[in-house]
C-alpha cells in the first residue's frame, strides 16, 4: 500500500533556480499511487531536488544523520512550500536514503536538533507545514536513534550501503532513494532489487527512487516518470533514454567508440 497517492509543485515560477529545473517544472499531479515509482532522467533535471523535498517535507531521517539545514537543503525550504502531497497513510515512517551521506551518518547522528531548526524557517515556509514536520521529525528521530548502531568501518562502500538498507528498511515505512547506483556495483544492484522486492512481500511500504540504472528501474511493475527538458510523464523501462543507449552500446560498442579507436590508430 502506498503511503503517497499523489505529488504537485503548486506554483508558476520558472526562475531563478530551483524554480526552472526541469523535474520542478512538471512537477504536476504525479500519479503515486504504486509501491515503487522511479524519477530518472539526464543529469540536471533536478531529480535529486525533488526527492530531497519530499524528504524533508516528511522529515524522514538521512544517512549522516544531520538536520535539513539551509545550506544543504536550500532549494527543498524554498519549495516545501508549494509541495502538495495526497496520503493514503498520512503519518510515515521511513528513510531518506543518498549514497554520499552514508560516510558520516553514524558520527553526527547525535547532532541532530531538528527543532531549533524547524523554528529557523519561520516566516518561509506556513507554520501549519512546520507544526507537521515537527510532529514527523519527533518519531523519525527516536526510532532511528533507538534502532541503528551498526559498525560500518568494516565494510566496503557498496557493503556498507546495501547493509545499512538492510538494517533501515525492516518495517513498513516509506522510502526514497537518491542514485543508489553510485555506491553499487552490477552485481550489487541485483541485491538491491532483491532486498526491495522481498520487504514489498512482506510490508505495505512505498519506494520513490531517482537513478539512472537500467538494472534498477527495471523492477516489475514498477512506474517510471522521465524527466527532459519538455516535460515528465511515465514510460516504458524500453521507451526510456537509459536503456536505449545503454542497451545500444553493449549490443554494438565499436559503434559508439570507433572514433576513439580511430584516434588511437
Amino acid at each position: 500500500m502506498p503511503y503517497l497517492n499523489s505529488l504537485n509543485i503548486n506554483t508558476e515560477k520558472q526562475n531563478p533556480y530551483p524554480y526552472n529545473v526541469s523535474a520542478i517544472k512538471y512537477a504536476k499531479e504525479l500519479d503515486l499511487s504504486n509501491k515503487i515509482n522511479f524519477i530518472i532522467g539526464d543529469n540536471g533535471t533536478g531529480k535529486s531536488t525533488l526527492l530531497e523535498t519530499i524528504a524533508f517535507r516528511l522529515q524522514l531521517p538521512h544517512m549522516d544523520g544531520a538536520e535539513y539545514s539551509k545550506k544543504a537543503f536550500s532549494a527543498a525550504v524554498q519549495l516545501s512550500a508549494h509541495l502538495e502531497l495526497k496520503f493514503k497513510i498520512a503519518r510515515t515512517r521511513g528513510f531518506f536514503f543518498r549514497a554520499e551521506d552514508f560516510g558520516d551518518y553514524l558520527n553526527s547522528i547525535n547532532r541532530v536538533d531538528l527543532h531549533s531548526h524547524l523554528n529557523s524557517l519561520k516566516g518561509e515556509v506556513p507554520d501549519a507545514i512546520i507544526e507537521e514536520m515537527k510532529e514527523n521529525s519527533n518519531g523519525q528521530i527516536a526510532h532511528m536513534r533507538k534502532n541503528y548502531g551498526q559498525e560500518l568501518t568494516t565494510f566496503s562502500h557498496g557493503e556498507a550501503y546495501l547493509k545499512i538498507i538492510q538494517d533501515k528498511v525492516t518495517k513498513p515505512g516509506i522510502y526514497l532513494l537518491d542514485e543508489p547506483e553510485a555506491a553499487l556495483s552490477p552485481a550489487r544492484q541485483l541485491a538491491l532489487i532483491y532486498q526491495i522486492v522481498e520487504h514489498l512481500e512482506n510490508n505495505m511500504s512505498q519506494f520513490i527512487i531517482a537513478t539512472h540504472s537500467p538494472i534498477i528501474m527495471s523492477i516489475p511493475n514498477a512506474t517510471i516518470f522521465e524527466v527532459t527538458e519538455e516535460g515528465m510523464s511515465e514510460a516504458a523501462l524500453e521507451d526510456t533514454e537509459h536503456y536505449r543507449i545503454t542497451k545500444g552500446f553493449l549490443n554494438n560498442p565499436e559503434l559508439y567508440l570507433r572514433h576513439l579507436i580511430k584516434k588511437e590508430e
